[in-house]
């Protein structure tokens, strides 16, 4: 049996670099945030207050009731909609987010494991609001789309989940339209000049 190795959702798209407008700082940095646990977690009938204690309990965290997003022990909890949410967390990588979740979680809720499925891009800088701005229609003045704020959207006909930490917004997509993806990054950032960089 072959050990299967994860690849980037960019991968043969795109090389760490610079790219568009070369002179001055970057205005744009895209990196994709790797080995994330991903996963969805919809509350069973009549158990969303107990799922909801269970959650403070074992992550210190408050499930968000709309589309905003709370940050507990290891773990962001995302509302994508009612009765449900999308969890992230770097110190539980791939499936193991959604393992923890069933355990803990059992007969509460149904948890879905999107660990493989979904790409994060994790896009910064001073002219990222205009960037984004080409493709999503939504309103990211940070007096509105708040720290922590989330809104599932799309950007330029592609279907994502945003949401906002601190100075920088984090954009989930399908790994399967990552190449349409990093084309219009690469095009939306180009006059800003856009810096693509890896992470570990």
């Amino acid at each position: 049996m072959s050990n299967l190795e994860s690849t980037s959702a960019l991968h043969g798209f795109a090389a760490p670099g610079r790219y568009g407008k070369r002179d001055g700082d970057a205005g744009v940095t895209a990196s994709e945030r790797k080995n994330l646990g991903l996963a969805t977690i919809a509350a069973r009938k009549g158990q969303e207050a107990a799922l909801k204690a269970a959650i403070q309990s074992a992550y210190g965290a408050d499930l968000p009731d709309g589309s905003t997003s709370a940050v507990g022990k290891g773990v962001r909890f995302i509302g994508i909609g009612p009765g449900q949410w999308f969890a992230v967390s770097d110190s539980l990588a791939n499936e193991a987010l959604a393992d923890e979740l069933s355990t803990k979680l059992q007969g509460l809720a149904s948890i879905a494991d999107h660990s493989s499925g979904r790409a994060v891009m994790r896009i910064e800088g001073p002219a990222v609001k205009d960037a984004l701005a080409k493709g999503l229609a939504i309103d990211l003045d940070p007096r509105v789309f708040v720290d922590g704020a989330a809104a599932t959207s799309t950007l330029s006909h592609m279907g994502v989940l945003l949401w906002r930490d601190g100075d920088a917004y984090d954009v989930a997509l399908f790994r399967s339209v990552g190449g349409s993806f990093w084309g219009w990054l690469r095009a939306s950032a180009a006059e800003y000049g856009l810096e693509f960089v890896t992470t570990s």
